[in-house]
Parts: structure tokens; C-alpha cells; sequence
């Protein structure tokens, strides 16, 4: 049985590069990701959704620009959830301010 302790973690890694602290901690995400992922789970009561969709939208620029940078970001994840429920709250929300105006 071999029981040397695991290894040290490179002094050149950042808190962000390890999943297991991302898991637990928001590091090395961009924070319009976050955001969007927050916004993304209030969309289901319509007024936060285009909010949503605007930072998940960011998210994505955001986390795309950062890829040609030494500290890649990560969030890719929360920021498609906030797109997505976004798009669907904002739909929702055109259709239903189009009925109240037009209905």
C-alpha cells in the first residue's frame, strides 16, 4: 500500500484552476456569469428575465475574452442557464405585455 500523502498543488495555480474549490466557491468565474445564473432562477417570476438574458450574454463575452489570458474564467455553464431562461422569461413577458396591450 503506498501511503505518501497526495501531491502539493504548483505554486503557478490559482484558486480558480482547481474544480474541487470551484465546486464549493465561487473562484476563477466571471461574474456576469454568476449573476446570470442568480438572475436565470428568478426568471421564472418574468421581470428579472431580461436581465438574465443581458448577463448571460455578457458571460459568454466575457468568459471567451479570457481564454487568450493567462487566468481563463469559467461559468460557461450558468451563463447558457441564463441565457436560456432568459430567452423563455422574455418571451413570456413580450407575450403577456403584447396581450395586456392589444388583448
Amino acid at each position: 500500500m503506498n501511503n505518501s500523502p497526495p501531491p502539493l498543488p504548483r505554486k503557478d495555480d490559482s484558486l480558480g484552476d482547481n474544480a474541487g474549490v470551484r465546486m464549493l466557491l465561487p473562484v476563477g468565474r466571471s461574474g456576469y456569469a454568476i449573476t446570470a445564473g442568480y438572475l436565470a432562477l428568478f426568471s421564472v417570476l418574468i421581470v428579472p428575465a431580461p436581465l438574465a438574458l443581458l448577463f448571460g450574454i455578457l458571460g459568454v463575452h466575457d468568459i471567451r475574452k479570457s481564454r487568450s489570458q493567462a487566468h481563463k474564467k469559467h461559468g460557461m455553464g450558468r451563463a447558457i442557464f441564463g441565457i436560456v431562461m432568459g430567452a423563455i422569461g422574455s418571451v413570456i413577458l413580450v407575450l403577456f405585455l403584447m396581450s395586456a396591450l392589444f388583448g
